[in-house]
């Protein structure tokens, strides 16, 4: 489950002048709060991680990216898997046979054993 994190607008704000002139203060309140937002002419440039934190989300990174490339390393057998029955020798035969079908059932379907 991915780390849930705070919107910018609700981080806690230092500007940059108080960082750069308290950075101890600064630094243990990242390892209090997690996080910290920092302003330049109230915009926020910048967001300092606690190393904890910045591992995590490394972490899960990792583990979405490899997810994902296991679901699309499976779709690419099955796609794989279908284009290979399309290039075999006899699957025009069966596709003019299907389209010949129009539609039409060579045997009636069963409903199960109570029908």
């Amino acid at each position: 489950m991915l780390t849930a994190l705070p919107t910018l607008a609700d981080l806690p704000r230092q500007n940059a002048s108080h960082v750069k002139n308290k950075w101890g203060d600064v630094v243990r309140h990242v390892h209090q709060v997690g996080s910290l937002a920092i302003t330049n002419h109230s915009n926020v440039e910048l967001v300092l991680l606690d190393a904890a934190i910045y591992q995590q989300l490394c972490q899960e990174i990792d583990a979405f990216n490899t997810r994902e490339q296991s679901l699309l390393d499976d779709l690419t057998r099955r796609f794989n898997d279908r284009l290979a029955v399309l290039q075999e020798p006899e699957a025009p035969a069966r596709l003019d046979a299907l389209l010949a079908a129009k539609g039409k059932l060579r045997t009636k379907p069963k409903a199960g054993a109570s029908f």
